[in-house]
């Protein structure tokens, strides 16, 4: 009677192990199957070219009060009010440093190359010109307090 019961034990062993095998090919097929429709369908984004990525979404500006200064034939835009009214107080030469310098990022040596001034001249009006627009910015701050 033990055989019996060990062969039928053995029996039920190698029917539960075939079931198992049967379930794990079946999820193999579904997981490739599952992975080769997100090949054909899908597209990670770092692959996408930029005409694509603009598609995938819409910038929407609001119209905002923003400041144009005219400088060596540039157009620079400035949106923050606060900032431009800064700029404003300033004399032209050093306006015109602070907005080649932060809003085009140009250099130093390029600033000077344009304006047909000395590197260091340049370096002086940015440096005094950032302390007049702080002190400006602080006194507009207080007083809207």
């Amino acid at each position: 009677m033990e055989q019996s019961s060990f062969q039928d034990e053995q029996t039920v062993r190698h029917q539960f192990d075939s079931l198992c095998k049967l379930a794990l090919k079946s999820e193999v097929i579904n997981y490739e199957k599952h992975m080769a429709y997100r090949q054909k369908y899908e597209v990670m984004l770092s692959e996408l070219s930029e005409k694509e990525l603009s598609r995938l979404f819409i910038m929407e500006e609001h119209e905002m009060e923003t400041h144009r200064f005219q400088v060596l034939g540039y157009d620079i835009e400035v949106k923050d009010a606060l900032i431009a009214e800064a700029l404003q107080t300033l004399t032209e030469k050093k306006r015109n440093v602070v907005l080649l310098s932060y809003f085009m990022d140009m250099s130093d040596a390029d600033i000077a190359r344009e304006m047909n001034l000395v590197r260091s001249t340049i370096n002086e009006h940015r440096r005094r010109s950032l302390e007049l627009m702080r002190k400006n910015m602080e006194e507009s701050a207080n007083e809207k307090k």
